[in-house]
């Protein structure tokens, strides 16, 4: 049995574990990880991002695009406290990262020592687990436990926190094959599947509500399958986009603050809710008391934390979401809802999605934007009114193509994320729609894309505002901008180009089709600023606080 470093035995439980690419940046304590990994070279890519922030976001983005666990590294000290927000942000989303940190030697710890921090102690809310290793001899199965533990049940973010004098000490180190990770079975029970096929049968006015665990747990073949058995509408959360095909004749939209009149209104008129994978989100539900008040609610879900947490369930079933809705189509014979579907057609028809079609638009870019990929890129966003519009225009057919940052609303998440998603997924078109706002967060990453020539479209949506902020203090702070008017001398053509990217400026809707065309075949990074009007707005939307169903849009603000 051979004798290894800790540092090299870190790399080999990597390749175990099938990792072919990592995201980070070297610093003192973690530099013997670093000498290890330049031997392995050849087997593990290292991408050098130009922040901490944009490894952790790069490796969120890499896990949410392939299904396998995302891998980040950093130094300690701030090295490490820059992976925080990427990780929160992670965690919110259930997404499988794990973070490897290193430290300062065990003789070292607790003396306030040069970029000494402990990073455990500061990311135990935010992660599902994490490890402090001062004995070498449990580090290759520390690490082989953090990668199960990250993708077991509800999946989530792991860090790693290593001492130096463990990566420099030298340790027997045998191969071992990774443990396949089981799908949770074991809690769904005879009695909570008999209990919702009773509800599903007996109901008249069926809605599914589909949430990101539906894209997690690989469930969109049963998803499909079982709406068409039942003939239920489907809407989704942020979060659960993809799950359902967004061009199936069922599906009708996002639902919430800024969802559909059809999905808000269909929910508050439907007899029993089928939630999958959701997590009742305040800005899915509005006013709780009143959400989905007509409604019996069946919740599925992995996490039994979720089950009335925000909303009181009238049944629910524990468990993995792919093999509960295997067992729930086995047992379901087809039934027919024509009147219903009739009904929520009917409301399609009477409450489209409307934006003005006259000049440059958010709206319009993201539509022109499927126009041309046929809805087959992957789309990774900011957070603001451009990730709203993203959501509402694009139809998104297969899951994993919608990455955003749903539970922190993380401004900076989605160009490091586009840079993870194009190295996971080489052979699709990445996207990265931002706002001015979001993209100053982090436009440092574009750098990255083009040290490495990592083909990503960065799409910046120039309002000159913080047009979210902007939007509520339009309509709820009586036109009081305060700080969220960004109309200053900063040219994105310039910068883009100045970190060796190619860039376009579009001011006219005219001129967007070829840029978008002509970025397309370049197959370099590349940053398109398309400046829309700053007072353009989000609709349909539901006020803070107020229930889902009296969601307005521009043409409701005009009659009252």
């Amino acid at each position: 049995m051979a004798k290894l470093t800790g540092a090299d035995i870190v790399i080999e439980c990597l390749k175990e574990q099938g990792v072919d690419t990592v995201f980070g940046y070297p610093g003192g304590t973690i530099l013997n990880i670093y000498d290890a990994l330049y031997k392995h070279q050849d087997e593990i890519t290292h991408i050098l991002t130009s922040h901490e922030q944009g490894a952790a976001h790069a490796a969120d983005g890499y896990a949410r695009a392939t299904g396998k666990v995302g891998v980040c590294m950093a130094t300690s000290g701030p090295g490490a406290t820059n992976l925080v927000t990427g990780i929160a942000t992670a965690y919110m989303d259930s997404v499988p990262i794990v973070a490897i940190t290193c430290n300062v030697a065990v003789s070292l710890l607790g003396r306030d020592s040069f970029q000494e921090i402990d990073i455990a102690g500061v990311t135990m809310p935010i992660t599902k687990y994490n490890f402090i290793v001062k004995d070498i001899t449990k580090l290759a199965d520390t690490i082989r436990r953090a990668f199960s533990i990250a993708q077991s049940g509800r999946p989530g973010p792991v860090l790693i926190d290593i001492t130096k004098d463990v990566t420099a000490g030298l340790c027997e180190y045998e191969y071992k094959q990774p443990e396949k990770v089981e799908r949770q079975t074991d809690s769904i029970t005879e009695e909570d599947m008999e209990r919702a096929l009773g509800m599903i049968r007996n109901s008249q006015k069926p809605f599914i509500f589909v949430g990101g665990g539906a894209v997690l747990a690989d469930a969109s073949d049963e998803l499909r399958t079982f709406a068409h058995k039942i003939q239920a509408p489907v809407a989704d959360s942020l979060m659960g986009k993809g799950a359902f095909d967004g061009t199936d004749e069922l599906y009708t939209g996002m639902v919430g603050m800024h969802g559909t009149k059809t999905s808000n209104f269909g929910f508050t008129e439907c007899d029993l809710l089928i939630v999958l994978g959701a997590r009742f989100s305040d800005r899915v539900t509005g006013n709780a008391s009143k959400f989905a008040k007509n409604a019996k609610i069946l919740q599925i879900d992995v996490d039994p934390a979720e089950i009335n947490k925000n909303i009181r369930t009238h049944a629910s079933i524990i468990g993995d979401l792919k093999s509960v809705l295997r067992k729930l189509n086995a047992r379901l014979d087809p039934v027919n809802h024509d009147e219903w579907i009739g009904h929520i057609e009917r409301m399609k028809d009477m409450y489209p999605l409307r934006y003005n079609k006259e000049g440059l638009t958010g709206p319009g870019i993201i539509e022109t934007i499927y126009e041309l990929t046929q809805g087959d890129a992957i789309i990774t966003t900011e957070v603001g009114q451009h990730q709203m519009w993203a959501a509402q225009y694009y139809k998104y057919k297969k899951p994993r193509t919608f990455l955003t940052s749903g539970g922190l609303g993380t401004m900076g998440y989605g160009l490091g994320a586009s840079l993870g998603a194009k190295m996971g997924c080489k052979d699709k078109t990445v996207f990265n729609i931002a706002g001015d706002g979001c993209f100053r967060m982090n436009m440092n990453e574009i750098a990255t894309a083009t040290r490495y020539n990592i083909p990503v479209i960065q799409v910046v949506i120039n309002n000159h505002v913080l047009g979210m902020v902007r939007q509520w203090q339009t309509l709820f702070y009586g036109k009081r901008y305060s700080h969220t008017v960004l109309n200053d001398q900063v040219d994105f053509v310039k910068l883009a180009e100045a970190m060796g990217a190619k860039a376009y400026l579009v001011t006219k809707k005219e001129e967007l089709k070829p840029v978008l065309k002509e970025a397309m075949e370049l197959n370099i990074p590349v940053v398109i600023e398309c400046q829309i009007n700053c007072d353009d707005k989000v609709f349909p939307m539901v006020s803070p606080g107020a229930p889902i169903q009296d969601a307005f849009d521009e043409t409701d603000l005009k009659i009252n």
